[in-house]
């Protein structure tokens, strides 16, 4: 049954329902680094790390109040040293085990963000719907990230719009070019690790276009 704007259908049992994310498998961050590039054919970059120290971690970047201890750019050219390559992954993650996981976007891919109640909603009335999904994470920030095909961002305030919703009153976030997300195993700070709520597989490795999942997205968001 479809919602509604008024909030009645499925939703609460959908929301709930959702909720559930998968058991991550245990990975290392240089091998996941290499698999993104060798298997998917991603970019990537590493980023700053945490380091122990005084009883506490913090970030590699050495600032006290870090607002994303071991989960950002190592330096404002981070975008030229990103790669594609297993083999290049493989040694910048051999001189820094540890360090964070970034990938580009705007590149093979973009991500719709949303807070982490509308994307879960909006992942289960897709799922009802039969919307064929690419990759999606979920950040220790609770913020959900679909991957899109490359050329989303620019569209999705006029997407929204047309659905009768003011773009700056919806809490959808576009990541495109020049921007970066964060992927598994990385973590942040103490507040957890990057988790994947649909893992990267064969069968969604060619990935929807915004205009498919803009629809629900606005929608929980809306809610």
């Amino acid at each position: 049954m479809e919602e509604t704007r008024d909030g009645s259908g499925d939703v609460a049992r959908d929301a709930a329902a959702s909720r559930r994310i998968p058991v991550q498998r245990g990975e290392r961050l240089p091998e996941a680094a290499v698999r993104y590039a060798e298997e998917r054919h991603w970019d990537v970059v590493p980023g700053t790390w945490l380091e122990a120290g005084a009883g506490m971690e913090r970030c590699s970047c050495g600032a006290a109040d870090c607002p994303s201890p071991g989960a950002h750019p190592l330096s404002a050219d981070w975008p030229a040293q990103a790669t594609g390559s297993a083999v290049a992954a493989r040694r910048m993650w051999h001189r820094t085990p540890h360090a964070a996981i970034l990938l580009p976007t705007g590149r093979t891919f973009d991500t719709l963000d949303v807070p982490e109640s509308a994307g879960f909603l909006a992942l289960a009335r897709m799922e009802r719907l039969g919307v064929e999904l690419g990759p999606v994470t979920c950040t220790p920030d609770r913020r959900i990230h679909f991957f899109v095909l490359p050329g989303a961002a620019p569209k999705v305030p006029g997407l929204v719009q047309r659905l009768g919703w003011a773009p700056a009153s919806v809490d959808l976030v576009p990541h495109g070019e020049g921007d970066y997300v964060l992927a598994p195993p990385t973590r942040v700070g103490s507040r957890g690790a990057v988790q994947w709520v649909c893992r990267p597989t064969a069968t969604n490795r060619w990935l929807p276009d915004a205009e498919e999942l803009v629809s629900a997205l606005a929608y929980a968001c809306g809610r």
